[in-house]
C-alpha cells in the first residue's frame, strides 16, 4: 500500500482482489462555510478563492471516496482515470477493504456526526452491480470502527448510454437513497453542459443525450431528504442553459451543484479550464442567478487550489511516479 498526502487527508493506493491497483480517499472538510455558496442553505458568502488551513474534526464530517472499477472505459476527455487502463469492477471484497482500510487510518476516531461515503473515485459507478450490495451492507461494516454513527453514501454517474442494466440500477440506488437510508444518501448526475454536441465532445460519446438523461429521471420517485443533484464542473465555453434545464428537469426533484473544471493532465492536453474558478466567483455569478431565476436550489462548492493540484482527482495517485509524494505505509 502507498499514500499521499494532500492538504485535507491522504489517498490511498492498495492491491485489490484482481491483483490491479485501486485508489481510495480519506480526507476532511474545510467546512461549508468556507467552500460552499448556497442561498437556499443561508450560505450567500461569495467564495473567492478557498485557503488551505485547518480542516474540521473527522468526529464532525469524515469523507472516503472509494474506486468502483479499476480503471475507467468512459473516455472522458477532462479525466485521466482513463490512462490508468479498462474499467473491470471492483469486488464486493474490494469495496468493503477500501472503507474499512480508510477508516483504519485514525483509530482514534470511535464516532463521527457523518461519514459520507462517495463511490465516485475511480471508474462509472452503474457499471458495477457490487455496489448496491455494499451499500446495503455499509452500516454493518463500519460499525467495529464508529458505531452507530450517521452515514451518507452518494452515487456519481454520468449516465452511460451503453448500460442495458443503467435504469436498474438507478432504480435500486433510489430504494436505498430513498427508503433504507430514510433520505440520508445522495445521486449526483454529472451533466457539465446543456448543449449536447459539447456532452458528445467531452464524454467522448459515452453518455446519454440531456433529453434521454430527463426521461430517465421521469421514472424516478419524489426524493426523500436531499434533492438529486445535476453537476456542472463548469469550464470555459461550456453552456449552461437555465431554461432548457427547467424545461427537462423538475426543480422540485433536482438541485444543482457547480464546481470549477479540475485540473488534470487531460485537461492540460485538452486545454479545459475554469479561468479564475479557484479564485474568484465571477465565472459563476451569472449562471447561478439564471439557475435561481428557473426555480432551482444552486450549490456551488470550490475547493482550494492547492488540494485539487495535489493529486486529488482520480487516478493520479496510481499514475504519479514521484517518490517525493508517494509513501510507503508502515
Amino acid at each position: 500500500m502507498k499514500k499521499i498526502i494532500v492538504p485535507t487527508g491522504h489517498i490511498y493506493i492498495k492491491e485489490g482482489s484482481l491483483g490491479k491497483p485501486l485508489e481510495f480517499l480519506s480526507i476532511g472538510d474545510y467546512g461549508k462555510e468556507q467552500n460552499i455558496k448556497a442561498d437556499f442553505l443561508g450560505l450567500s458568502r461569495e467564495i473567492n478563492g478557498v485557503p488551505n488551513g485547518d480542516i474540521m474534526p473527522l468526529s464532525e464530517k469524515w469523507v472516503v471516496t472509494i474506486s468502483s472499477q479499476y480503471g475507467c472505459s468512459m473516455g472522458c476527455k477532462f479525466c485521466d482515470v482513463p490512462k490508468v487502463g479498462k474499467g473491470l469492477n471492483a469486488t464486493l471484497k474490494d469495496l468493503t477493504m477500501q472503507v474499512t482500510e480508510a477508516l483504519k487510518l485514525h483509530p482514534e476516531i470511535q464516532a463521527t456526526k457523518r461519514l459520507n461515503v462517495h463511490y465516485a473515485r475511480m471508474g462509472e459507478p452503474t457499471w458495477n452491480p457490487e455496489i448496491i450490495k455494499h451499500a446495503k451492507g455499509l452500516r454493518k461494516e463500519v460499525m467495529p470502527y464508529i458505531g452507530m454513527s450517521l452515514i451518507h453514501p452518494v452515487v456519481s454517474t454520468m449516465m452511460p448510454k451503453n448500460n442495458k442494466n443503467l435504469s436498474e440500477f438507478l432504480q435500486d440506488w433510489l430504494e436505498i437513497k430513498n427508503y433504507e437510508y430514510r433520505g440520508c444518501a445522495g445521486l449526483q448526475l454529472s451533466i457539465n453542459s446543456t448543449d449536447n454536441s459539447q456532452r458528445e465532445d467531452m464524454f467522448s460519446g459515452s453518455t446519454l443525450s440531456l433529453e434521454d438523461i430527463a426521461h430517465e429521471s421521469c421514472f424516478f420517485s419524489f426524493p426523500v431528504g436531499r434533492k438529486y443533484a445535476l453537476n456542472f464542473a463548469l469550464a470555459d465555453g461550456y453552456i449552461i442553459d437555465a431554461k432548457k434545464l427547467r424545461y427537462l428537469f423538475n426543480p422540485k426533484y433536482f438541485m444543482v451543484k457547480i464546481t470549477p473544471i479540475h485540473y488534470t493532465e487531460s485537461c492540460r492536453e485538452n486545454r479545459i479550464q475554469t479561468n479564475n474558478g479557484y479564485d474568484y466567483f465571477i465565472p459563476y455569478q451569472k449562471v447561478e442567478q439564471e439557475l435561481k431565476n428557473e426555480g432551482f436550489d444552486v450549490l456551488v462548492f470550490i475547493p482550494s487550489r492547492d488540494e485539487d493540484e495535489s493529486k486529488i482527482t482520480c487516478g493520479n495517485a496510481i499514475l504519479s511516479k514521484s517518490e517525493t509524494v508517494a509513501l510507503e505505509l508502515p
